[in-house]
Protein backbone atom coordinates (compact mmCIF):
# COMPACT_ATOMS: atom_id res chain seq x y z
CA UNK A 1 0.00 0.00 0.00
CA UNK A 2 1.53 3.18 -1.29
CA UNK A 3 1.23 5.98 1.38
CA UNK A 4 1.35 9.58 0.06
CA UNK A 5 2.83 12.45 1.70
CA UNK A 6 0.13 15.28 2.94
CA UNK A 7 0.59 18.89 1.68
CA UNK A 8 2.13 18.33 -1.85
CA UNK A 9 1.48 17.46 -5.17
CA UNK A 10 2.43 13.99 -6.92
CA UNK A 11 3.04 13.46 -10.16
CA UNK A 12 1.27 10.18 -11.34
CA UNK A 13 1.24 8.35 -14.51
CA UNK A 14 -0.54 5.85 -16.06
CA UNK A 15 1.08 3.01 -18.50
CA UNK A 16 -1.33 0.65 -20.34
CA UNK A 17 0.50 -2.01 -23.16
CA UNK A 18 -2.10 -4.41 -23.94
CA UNK A 19 -3.60 -5.85 -20.59
CA UNK A 20 -0.40 -4.96 -18.66
CA UNK A 21 -1.09 -1.92 -16.37
CA UNK A 22 1.83 0.32 -14.39
CA UNK A 23 1.02 3.08 -12.05
CA UNK A 24 3.84 5.51 -10.86
CA UNK A 25 4.12 8.07 -8.24
CA UNK A 26 6.88 10.48 -8.64
CA UNK A 27 8.31 8.10 -11.09
CA UNK A 28 8.62 5.39 -8.65
CA UNK A 29 6.42 2.12 -9.79
CA UNK A 30 4.12 1.70 -7.22
CA UNK A 31 1.43 -1.14 -9.11
CA UNK A 32 2.02 -3.47 -12.19
CA UNK A 33 -1.02 -5.65 -12.51
CA UNK A 34 -3.11 -7.34 -15.43
CA UNK A 35 -6.51 -5.90 -16.38
CA UNK A 36 -7.93 -7.24 -19.89
CA UNK A 37 -11.40 -5.21 -19.32
CA UNK A 38 -9.47 -1.24 -18.71
CA UNK A 39 -13.07 -0.55 -16.35
CA UNK A 40 -11.62 -2.81 -13.56
CA UNK A 41 -11.18 0.38 -10.94
CA UNK A 42 -9.84 -2.13 -7.73
CA UNK A 43 -6.46 -2.02 -8.47
CA UNK A 44 -6.59 1.63 -7.60
CA UNK A 45 -7.52 0.73 -3.86
CA UNK A 46 -3.90 0.00 -3.10
CA UNK A 47 -2.85 3.33 -3.37
CA UNK A 48 -4.19 4.60 -0.03
CA UNK A 49 -5.27 8.45 0.68
CA UNK A 50 -5.44 8.74 4.16
CA UNK A 51 -8.48 11.65 5.79
CA UNK A 52 -5.43 13.65 6.85
CA UNK A 53 -3.86 13.48 3.53
CA UNK A 54 -7.38 14.01 1.52
CA UNK A 55 -8.73 17.02 3.02
CA UNK A 56 -4.78 19.16 3.70
CA UNK A 57 -4.12 18.54 -0.80
CA UNK A 58 -7.99 19.06 -1.66
CA UNK A 59 -7.51 22.18 0.84
CA UNK A 60 -4.57 23.05 -1.70
CA UNK A 61 -5.89 22.07 -4.80
CA UNK A 62 -7.89 24.53 -6.82
CA UNK A 63 -9.99 21.91 -8.34
CA UNK A 64 -11.71 21.11 -4.98
CA UNK A 65 -11.56 16.99 -6.36
CA UNK A 66 -12.65 14.38 -3.47
CA UNK A 67 -11.46 11.76 -2.94
CA UNK A 68 -12.91 9.85 -5.40
CA UNK A 69 -12.40 12.17 -8.11
CA UNK A 70 -8.70 11.92 -7.59
CA UNK A 71 -8.57 8.26 -8.32
CA UNK A 72 -11.00 8.31 -10.86
CA UNK A 73 -8.91 10.80 -12.90
CA UNK A 74 -6.40 7.76 -13.43
CA UNK A 75 -8.79 5.72 -14.95
CA UNK A 76 -11.96 7.28 -15.97
CA UNK A 77 -10.92 7.74 -19.43
CA UNK A 78 -11.47 5.23 -22.20
CA UNK A 79 -9.16 3.30 -23.76
CA UNK A 80 -8.29 5.50 -26.70
CA UNK A 81 -7.04 8.34 -24.03
CA UNK A 82 -6.48 6.84 -21.09
CA UNK A 83 -2.58 6.99 -21.36
CA UNK A 84 -2.96 10.28 -22.20
CA UNK A 85 -5.58 11.25 -19.04
CA UNK A 86 -2.65 12.01 -16.38
CA UNK A 87 -0.92 13.86 -18.62
CA UNK A 88 -4.12 15.85 -19.32
CA UNK A 89 -5.07 16.41 -15.92
CA UNK A 90 -2.15 17.47 -14.37
CA UNK A 91 -2.12 20.15 -17.19
CA UNK A 92 -5.64 21.58 -16.22
CA UNK A 93 -3.84 21.87 -12.36
CA UNK A 94 -0.49 23.12 -13.70
CA UNK A 95 -2.32 25.71 -15.73
CA UNK A 96 -3.86 27.09 -12.99
CA UNK A 97 -0.40 27.26 -10.97
CA UNK A 98 0.92 29.35 -14.09
CA UNK A 99 3.07 26.41 -15.30
CA UNK A 100 3.91 25.70 -19.29
CA UNK A 101 0.62 24.25 -20.87
CA UNK A 102 2.45 20.94 -22.17
CA UNK A 103 0.08 20.35 -24.80
CA UNK A 104 1.11 23.04 -27.30
CA UNK A 105 4.85 20.77 -27.01
CA UNK A 106 3.59 17.68 -28.60
CA UNK A 107 5.06 16.57 -31.45
CA UNK A 108 2.98 17.87 -34.85
CA UNK A 109 3.19 18.11 -38.45
CA UNK A 110 4.24 15.50 -40.93
CA UNK A 111 6.12 13.47 -38.03
CA UNK A 112 3.22 12.84 -36.14
CA UNK A 113 2.50 9.56 -34.39
CA UNK A 114 6.78 9.27 -34.25
CA UNK A 115 7.35 8.15 -30.32
CA UNK A 116 10.61 8.35 -30.26
CA UNK A 117 12.22 5.26 -28.08
CA UNK A 118 9.60 5.37 -25.90
CA UNK A 119 9.28 5.99 -21.99
CA UNK A 120 11.36 3.74 -20.11
CA UNK A 121 12.68 4.14 -16.77
CA UNK A 122 16.33 4.58 -16.42
CA UNK A 123 17.39 1.63 -15.07
CA UNK A 124 16.71 -0.01 -18.27
CA UNK A 125 19.40 -1.58 -20.04
CA UNK A 126 17.75 0.53 -22.96
CA UNK A 127 18.22 3.89 -21.61
CA UNK A 128 21.83 5.29 -21.69
CA UNK A 129 23.48 8.14 -19.60
CA UNK A 130 26.30 9.73 -21.77
CA UNK A 131 28.41 12.09 -20.63
CA UNK A 132 31.33 11.80 -22.85
CA UNK A 133 32.36 10.30 -26.28
CA UNK A 134 33.39 7.09 -25.55
CA UNK A 135 29.85 6.44 -24.22
CA UNK A 136 28.29 7.86 -26.92
CA UNK A 137 29.72 5.67 -29.15
CA UNK A 138 29.28 2.71 -27.20
CA UNK A 139 24.91 4.20 -27.35
CA UNK A 140 24.58 4.97 -31.27
CA UNK A 141 26.39 1.92 -32.46
CA UNK A 142 24.73 0.05 -35.02
CA UNK A 143 22.45 -2.49 -33.73
CA UNK A 144 22.41 -0.99 -30.22
CA UNK A 145 19.75 -1.80 -28.34
CA UNK A 146 19.41 1.41 -26.85
CA UNK A 147 16.19 3.33 -27.30
CA UNK A 148 17.27 6.89 -25.17
CA UNK A 149 20.10 8.68 -24.57
CA UNK A 150 20.26 11.53 -22.14
CA UNK A 151 23.50 13.76 -22.56
CA UNK A 152 24.22 14.21 -18.92
CA UNK A 153 26.52 17.73 -19.70
CA UNK A 154 28.29 19.36 -22.40
CA UNK A 155 30.64 17.08 -24.65
CA UNK A 156 33.65 18.58 -26.93
CA UNK A 157 33.63 15.47 -30.32
CA UNK A 158 36.56 16.84 -32.31
CA UNK A 159 38.35 14.27 -33.71
CA UNK A 160 41.77 15.11 -31.91
CA UNK A 161 40.51 15.50 -28.50
CA UNK A 162 37.94 12.64 -28.24
CA UNK A 163 39.18 9.60 -26.07
CA UNK A 164 40.68 7.05 -28.38
CA UNK A 165 38.30 4.34 -27.19
CA UNK A 166 35.74 6.62 -28.86
CA UNK A 167 37.35 6.59 -32.16
CA UNK A 168 35.73 3.75 -33.35
CA UNK A 169 31.87 3.34 -35.38
CA UNK A 170 30.29 5.29 -35.86
CA UNK A 171 32.12 8.50 -34.90
CA UNK A 172 34.72 8.40 -37.37
CA UNK A 173 37.37 11.84 -38.83
CA UNK A 174 35.56 14.40 -40.74
CA UNK A 175 36.51 17.05 -43.39
CA UNK A 176 39.91 18.54 -41.46
CA UNK A 177 39.87 21.77 -40.88
CA UNK A 178 41.85 24.84 -42.58
CA UNK A 179 41.51 28.16 -40.60
CA UNK A 180 40.02 28.22 -37.60
CA UNK A 181 42.63 27.66 -34.47
CA UNK A 182 39.91 25.81 -32.35
CA UNK A 183 39.03 23.67 -34.75
CA UNK A 184 42.51 22.94 -35.93
CA UNK A 185 43.52 22.20 -32.74
CA UNK A 186 40.51 20.02 -32.04
CA UNK A 187 39.61 18.37 -35.23
CA UNK A 188 36.18 17.72 -36.43
CA UNK A 189 34.10 14.59 -36.39
CA UNK A 190 31.55 13.20 -38.00
CA UNK A 191 28.90 10.58 -35.87
CA UNK A 192 27.25 8.58 -38.35
CA UNK A 193 23.39 6.93 -36.45
CA UNK A 194 22.30 3.39 -38.88
CA UNK A 195 19.16 1.88 -39.11
CA UNK A 196 17.83 3.14 -35.72
CA UNK A 197 14.22 2.30 -35.56
CA UNK A 198 13.31 3.87 -32.22
CA UNK A 199 15.66 6.29 -30.44
CA UNK A 200 15.12 9.98 -28.20
CA UNK A 201 18.23 11.80 -28.06
CA UNK A 202 17.81 14.78 -25.22
CA UNK A 203 19.02 16.50 -22.50
CA UNK A 204 17.82 17.69 -19.66
CA UNK A 205 19.98 21.02 -19.05
CA UNK A 206 20.52 21.85 -22.59
CA UNK A 207 23.47 20.43 -23.04
CA UNK A 208 26.08 21.43 -25.78
CA UNK A 209 27.44 19.51 -28.38
CA UNK A 210 30.74 20.45 -30.50
CA UNK A 211 33.06 19.88 -33.38
CA UNK A 212 30.88 17.34 -34.55
CA UNK A 213 27.88 16.71 -37.23
CA UNK A 214 25.74 14.18 -37.26
CA UNK A 215 24.36 11.72 -40.34
CA UNK A 216 21.06 9.92 -39.57
CA UNK A 217 20.93 6.83 -42.12
CA UNK A 218 17.81 4.69 -42.66
CA UNK A 219 16.74 5.29 -39.01
CA UNK A 220 13.05 5.41 -38.15
CA UNK A 221 10.81 7.16 -34.84
CA UNK A 222 13.98 9.38 -34.25
CA UNK A 223 13.28 12.45 -31.33
CA UNK A 224 16.19 15.07 -30.60
CA UNK A 225 15.88 17.29 -28.09
CA UNK A 226 16.50 20.12 -25.71
CA UNK A 227 20.35 20.25 -27.17
CA UNK A 228 22.30 22.98 -28.11
CA UNK A 229 24.82 22.28 -31.02
CA UNK A 230 27.75 24.84 -31.47
CA UNK A 231 31.66 25.40 -32.93
CA UNK A 232 31.56 23.90 -36.42
CA UNK A 233 31.84 27.02 -38.71
CA UNK A 234 35.35 28.37 -40.09
CA UNK A 235 36.31 30.78 -42.01
CA UNK A 236 36.48 30.06 -45.88
CA UNK A 237 40.26 30.68 -47.63
CA UNK A 238 39.51 27.77 -49.88
CA UNK A 239 36.76 28.11 -51.74
CA UNK A 240 36.96 32.39 -51.66
CA UNK A 241 33.74 32.45 -49.65
CA UNK A 242 31.95 30.22 -51.33
CA UNK A 243 31.41 27.58 -48.38
CA UNK A 244 31.83 24.61 -50.82
CA UNK A 245 34.66 22.53 -49.13
CA UNK A 246 34.43 21.03 -45.47
CA UNK A 247 30.50 19.89 -46.04
CA UNK A 248 29.95 20.36 -42.35
CA UNK A 249 25.88 20.17 -40.82
CA UNK A 250 25.09 19.65 -37.50
CA UNK A 251 22.28 17.11 -38.85
CA UNK A 252 21.82 15.22 -41.79
CA UNK A 253 19.19 12.74 -42.15
CA UNK A 254 19.43 10.34 -45.23
CA UNK A 255 16.74 7.85 -46.31
CA UNK A 256 14.76 7.99 -42.85
CA UNK A 257 11.08 8.20 -41.74
CA UNK A 258 9.29 9.93 -38.51
CA UNK A 259 11.91 12.43 -37.17
CA UNK A 260 11.44 15.14 -34.88
CA UNK A 261 13.67 17.74 -33.70
CA UNK A 262 12.34 19.39 -31.41
CA UNK A 263 13.66 22.71 -28.79
CA UNK A 264 17.15 22.39 -29.67
CA UNK A 265 19.51 25.56 -30.50
CA UNK A 266 21.76 25.35 -33.60
CA UNK A 267 24.71 28.07 -33.83
CA UNK A 268 26.52 29.09 -36.96
CA UNK A 269 27.86 26.19 -38.79
CA UNK A 270 30.40 25.89 -42.10
CA UNK A 271 27.52 24.57 -44.38
CA UNK A 272 23.50 23.50 -43.61
CA UNK A 273 22.35 23.24 -40.05
CA UNK A 274 19.61 20.57 -40.77
CA UNK A 275 19.30 19.55 -44.30
CA UNK A 276 17.47 16.32 -45.48
CA UNK A 277 17.64 13.89 -48.18
CA UNK A 278 16.78 10.61 -50.03
CA UNK A 279 13.59 10.52 -49.92
CA UNK A 280 13.35 10.98 -45.53
CA UNK A 281 9.66 11.45 -44.62
CA UNK A 282 8.31 12.91 -41.73
CA UNK A 283 10.65 15.26 -40.52
CA UNK A 284 9.24 17.63 -38.29
CA UNK A 285 11.62 20.80 -36.82
CA UNK A 286 9.93 22.43 -33.79
CA UNK A 287 10.44 25.22 -31.18
CA UNK A 288 14.15 25.49 -32.39
CA UNK A 289 16.48 28.37 -32.68
CA UNK A 290 19.18 28.92 -35.73
CA UNK A 291 21.47 31.58 -34.94
CA UNK A 292 24.13 33.94 -36.55
CA UNK A 293 27.45 34.47 -35.64
CA UNK A 294 28.04 36.28 -31.98
CA UNK A 295 30.87 38.89 -31.82
CA UNK A 296 30.71 38.32 -28.12
CA UNK A 297 31.63 34.44 -28.65
CA UNK A 298 35.29 33.40 -27.72
CA UNK A 299 34.70 30.99 -31.01
CA UNK A 300 33.72 33.44 -33.85
CA UNK A 301 36.13 36.29 -32.58
CA UNK A 302 39.24 33.85 -32.56
CA UNK A 303 38.61 33.24 -36.08
CA UNK A 304 39.24 37.01 -36.93
CA UNK A 305 41.65 37.75 -34.36
CA UNK A 306 43.92 34.58 -35.75
CA UNK A 307 43.51 36.01 -39.26
CA UNK A 308 43.88 39.66 -38.25
CA UNK A 309 47.33 38.20 -36.79
CA UNK A 310 48.49 36.71 -39.58
CA UNK A 311 46.55 38.46 -42.68
CA UNK A 312 49.09 37.37 -45.05
CA UNK A 313 47.60 33.61 -44.13
CA UNK A 314 44.69 34.85 -45.16
CA UNK A 315 44.61 35.93 -48.56
CA UNK A 316 40.40 37.08 -49.17
CA UNK A 317 40.53 38.83 -45.66
CA UNK A 318 43.71 40.30 -46.32
CA UNK A 319 41.62 41.85 -49.52
CA UNK A 320 38.90 42.94 -47.98
CA UNK A 321 40.90 44.59 -45.05
CA UNK A 322 42.97 46.75 -47.62
CA UNK A 323 39.35 48.29 -49.20
CA UNK A 324 38.84 49.76 -46.22
CA UNK A 325 36.92 47.32 -43.94
CA UNK A 326 37.88 47.17 -40.17
CA UNK A 327 37.91 43.68 -38.30
CA UNK A 328 34.50 44.70 -37.34
CA UNK A 329 32.70 45.31 -40.51
CA UNK A 330 33.96 41.81 -41.43
CA UNK A 331 32.56 40.35 -38.41
CA UNK A 332 29.40 41.43 -38.59
CA UNK A 333 29.21 40.57 -42.69
CA UNK A 334 30.07 37.24 -41.83
CA UNK A 335 28.02 36.63 -38.92
CA UNK A 336 24.56 35.69 -41.08
CA UNK A 337 24.44 31.92 -41.82
CA UNK A 338 24.47 30.97 -45.22
CA UNK A 339 22.29 28.02 -45.75
CA UNK A 340 19.61 26.80 -43.07
CA UNK A 341 17.51 23.94 -44.59
CA UNK A 342 18.40 21.65 -48.17
CA UNK A 343 15.65 19.67 -48.24
CA UNK A 344 16.74 17.74 -51.34
CA UNK A 345 20.23 17.27 -52.27
CA UNK A 346 19.98 16.07 -55.75
CA UNK A 347 17.95 18.17 -58.48
CA UNK A 348 14.94 15.82 -59.61
CA UNK A 349 16.04 12.82 -57.69
CA UNK A 350 13.51 10.38 -58.28
CA UNK A 351 13.24 10.16 -54.28
CA UNK A 352 12.36 13.78 -54.05
CA UNK A 353 8.64 13.23 -54.48
CA UNK A 354 8.88 11.69 -51.30
CA UNK A 355 10.40 14.45 -49.27
CA UNK A 356 8.30 15.81 -46.31
CA UNK A 357 9.20 18.69 -43.95
CA UNK A 358 7.02 20.98 -41.44
CA UNK A 359 8.80 23.88 -39.71
CA UNK A 360 6.90 25.35 -36.67
CA UNK A 361 7.71 27.59 -33.70
CA UNK A 362 10.76 28.37 -35.09
CA UNK A 363 13.32 31.33 -34.93
CA UNK A 364 15.59 31.39 -37.44
CA UNK A 365 17.82 35.30 -36.80
CA UNK A 366 20.18 36.14 -39.22
CA UNK A 367 19.53 33.43 -41.70
CA UNK A 368 20.22 34.35 -44.90
CA UNK A 369 19.01 31.74 -47.39
CA UNK A 370 16.99 28.19 -47.58
CA UNK A 371 13.98 28.37 -44.87
CA UNK A 372 13.77 25.97 -46.22
CA UNK A 373 14.88 24.88 -50.07
CA UNK A 374 12.42 22.80 -51.24
CA UNK A 375 13.34 20.51 -54.39
CA UNK A 376 10.01 18.70 -54.76
CA UNK A 377 7.66 16.48 -52.57
CA UNK A 378 6.00 18.97 -49.29
CA UNK A 379 6.63 21.35 -47.00
CA UNK A 380 4.66 23.08 -44.35
CA UNK A 381 5.89 25.95 -42.11
CA UNK A 382 3.87 27.67 -40.14
CA UNK A 383 4.37 29.75 -36.77
CA UNK A 384 8.12 30.68 -37.64
CA UNK A 385 9.85 34.33 -37.53
CA UNK A 386 12.26 35.02 -40.21
CA UNK A 387 14.26 37.84 -38.49
CA UNK A 388 16.95 39.04 -40.68
CA UNK A 389 17.03 42.83 -39.73
CA UNK A 390 20.96 42.87 -38.10
CA UNK A 391 21.51 40.96 -41.25
CA UNK A 392 19.93 43.71 -43.46
CA UNK A 393 21.93 46.43 -41.62
CA UNK A 394 25.05 44.60 -42.09
CA UNK A 395 24.29 44.02 -45.62
CA UNK A 396 24.65 47.96 -46.68
CA UNK A 397 28.29 47.78 -45.24
CA UNK A 398 29.31 46.64 -48.62
CA UNK A 399 28.64 48.99 -50.84
CA UNK A 400 27.72 48.23 -54.86
CA UNK A 401 31.32 49.39 -55.86
CA UNK A 402 32.82 47.05 -53.25
CA UNK A 403 30.87 44.68 -53.78
CA UNK A 404 31.97 45.03 -57.54
CA UNK A 405 35.39 44.64 -56.65
CA UNK A 406 35.46 41.85 -54.46
CA UNK A 407 33.51 40.01 -57.25
CA UNK A 408 36.33 41.53 -59.35
CA UNK A 409 38.90 39.48 -57.40
CA UNK A 410 36.71 36.53 -57.31
CA UNK A 411 35.89 36.42 -54.31
CA UNK A 412 32.43 35.61 -52.40
CA UNK A 413 31.61 38.07 -49.46
CA UNK A 414 28.43 39.63 -48.54
CA UNK A 415 25.20 38.66 -47.40
CA UNK A 416 22.45 37.21 -49.54
CA UNK A 417 18.68 37.44 -48.39
CA UNK A 418 16.31 35.06 -48.75
CA UNK A 419 13.50 33.36 -47.29
CA UNK A 420 11.57 30.45 -48.36
CA UNK A 421 12.67 28.95 -51.81
CA UNK A 422 10.14 25.81 -53.62
CA UNK A 423 11.49 24.39 -56.59
CA UNK A 424 11.68 21.35 -58.86
CA UNK A 425 7.56 20.64 -58.43
CA UNK A 426 7.70 20.67 -54.90
CA UNK A 427 4.86 22.46 -52.73
CA UNK A 428 5.43 24.40 -49.77
CA UNK A 429 2.65 26.01 -47.90
CA UNK A 430 3.79 29.23 -44.95
CA UNK A 431 1.38 30.21 -42.64
CA UNK A 432 1.06 32.58 -39.82
CA UNK A 433 4.36 33.44 -39.89
CA UNK A 434 6.65 36.76 -39.57
CA UNK A 435 9.52 37.84 -42.24
CA UNK A 436 11.09 40.68 -41.14
CA UNK A 437 14.01 42.47 -43.21
CA UNK A 438 14.64 39.87 -45.75
CA UNK A 439 14.52 41.17 -49.27
CA UNK A 440 13.24 38.05 -50.95
CA UNK A 441 10.89 36.37 -49.06
CA UNK A 442 9.14 33.59 -51.58
CA UNK A 443 11.10 32.11 -54.33
CA UNK A 444 9.84 29.51 -56.76
CA UNK A 445 13.08 29.02 -58.68
CA UNK A 446 16.78 28.58 -58.32
CA UNK A 447 17.88 28.82 -62.12
CA UNK A 448 15.78 31.10 -64.22
CA UNK A 449 12.02 31.99 -64.84
CA UNK A 450 12.70 30.49 -68.64
CA UNK A 451 13.40 27.20 -67.11
CA UNK A 452 10.08 26.09 -66.17
CA UNK A 453 11.32 22.68 -64.71
CA UNK A 454 12.85 23.86 -62.02
CA UNK A 455 9.80 26.22 -61.21
CA UNK A 456 7.71 24.77 -57.60
CA UNK A 457 4.35 25.82 -55.86
CA UNK A 458 4.40 28.03 -52.93
CA UNK A 459 1.84 29.99 -51.26
CA UNK A 460 1.70 32.32 -47.82
CA UNK A 461 -1.30 32.73 -46.09
CA UNK A 462 -1.86 35.28 -43.39
CA UNK A 463 1.87 36.86 -43.17
CA UNK A 464 3.44 39.53 -41.67
CA UNK A 465 6.38 40.91 -44.38
CA UNK A 466 8.17 43.89 -42.79
CA UNK A 467 11.30 45.46 -44.69
CA UNK A 468 12.44 48.62 -45.50
CA UNK A 469 9.08 51.04 -46.00
CA UNK A 470 7.16 47.47 -46.73
CA UNK A 471 4.82 46.33 -43.65
CA UNK A 472 2.43 44.32 -44.88
CA UNK A 473 -0.03 41.36 -43.22
CA UNK A 474 -1.96 39.02 -46.05
CA UNK A 475 -1.09 36.59 -48.51
CA UNK A 476 1.03 35.65 -51.44
CA UNK A 477 -2.04 35.76 -53.82
CA UNK A 478 -3.48 39.02 -52.85
CA UNK A 479 -3.03 41.43 -56.30
CA UNK A 480 0.40 43.51 -55.87
CA UNK A 481 1.36 41.18 -52.67
CA UNK A 482 5.11 41.80 -51.65
CA UNK A 483 4.99 38.30 -50.73
CA UNK A 484 4.67 37.15 -54.56
CA UNK A 485 6.67 34.62 -55.34
CA UNK A 486 10.40 35.30 -57.61
CA UNK A 487 11.43 34.97 -60.13
CA UNK A 488 9.16 32.66 -61.94
CA UNK A 489 5.00 32.92 -62.75
CA UNK A 490 3.60 31.64 -59.42
CA UNK A 491 1.81 28.61 -59.82
CA UNK A 492 -1.48 26.97 -58.89
CA UNK A 493 -0.81 25.51 -54.86
CA UNK A 494 -2.00 21.80 -54.63
CA UNK A 495 0.10 19.60 -52.70
CA UNK A 496 2.02 16.52 -53.96
CA UNK A 497 0.46 13.01 -54.20
CA UNK A 498 -2.43 14.44 -51.60
CA UNK A 499 -5.24 16.68 -51.47
CA UNK A 500 -4.44 17.47 -48.12
CA UNK A 501 -2.51 17.75 -45.05
CA UNK A 502 -2.76 14.17 -43.06
CA UNK A 503 -2.60 16.02 -39.61
CA UNK A 504 -4.36 18.66 -37.47
CA UNK A 505 -2.43 21.75 -36.26
CA UNK A 506 -3.45 25.01 -34.51
CA UNK A 507 -2.29 28.37 -35.94
CA UNK A 508 -1.12 30.90 -33.49
CA UNK A 509 -1.95 35.31 -34.74
CA UNK A 510 1.78 35.78 -36.24
CA UNK A 511 1.09 39.10 -34.66
CA UNK A 512 2.87 38.08 -31.03
CA UNK A 513 5.00 35.18 -32.30
CA UNK A 514 8.31 37.49 -32.41
CA UNK A 515 7.64 38.08 -28.79
CA UNK A 516 6.88 34.24 -28.48
CA UNK A 517 9.49 32.52 -29.72
CA UNK A 518 12.27 34.60 -28.20
CA UNK A 519 11.18 34.73 -24.93
CA UNK A 520 13.96 33.94 -22.33
CA UNK A 521 11.79 31.66 -20.33
CA UNK A 522 9.58 28.96 -22.71
CA UNK A 523 10.32 30.77 -26.27
CA UNK A 524 12.48 28.41 -28.84
CA UNK A 525 15.59 26.95 -28.34
CA UNK A 526 17.24 24.60 -25.70
CA UNK A 527 16.87 25.04 -21.98
CA UNK A 528 13.71 26.65 -22.24
CA UNK A 529 11.51 24.37 -20.78
CA UNK A 530 12.09 22.82 -17.11
CA UNK A 531 10.81 18.99 -17.67
CA UNK A 532 11.40 15.74 -15.76
CA UNK A 533 13.22 12.87 -18.19
CA UNK A 534 9.35 11.03 -18.46
CA UNK A 535 8.43 14.71 -20.39
CA UNK A 536 11.36 14.63 -22.80
CA UNK A 537 10.70 11.03 -23.65
CA UNK A 538 7.23 12.13 -24.10
CA UNK A 539 6.11 12.87 -27.72
CA UNK A 540 2.50 13.65 -27.26
CA UNK A 541 0.57 15.51 -24.01
CA UNK A 542 -2.59 15.85 -25.29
Amino acid sequence: MYQLEAGKWHNTRLEMNGTSLKVYINDKLVIETEDTSYDNVKVLGDIKIDEESKNESVEDSKEENSKEDISDSVVEDSKEDASDSIVEDSKEEENEEGVVNLNQYSVEGFAEGNIGGGIIDETSSSYAKVSNATELAQALKKKSKIKVIEITNDIALGWNEIESSAKVAPITQNIEPLTHPTLKKSGVSKITVDSFDGLTIYSKNGAKLTHAGFVFKNCKNIAIRNIEFDELWEWDENTKGNYDRNDWDYLGFEGCSKVWVDHCTFNKAYDGIVDSKKGTTGLTISWSKFLPGDKNSKFYKAMFDEMESNESQYPMYKYLRSLGLSQDNIMDVAAPHKKTHLIGATEFASDNKDLELTLHHNYYKDSQDRMPRLRGGNAHIYNIVMDSRDANKAKSIISSSLNKQINSAGYHFGITSNGALSTEGGALLLENSQILGVSSPLRNNQKSASKTEYTGKILALDTIYKYKDIDFRGSSIEKNSPLSPEPAKALDFSWNGMDKLPYSYELDDPEGLLERLTSKEDGAGAKQLDLTSKEWMTTSYK
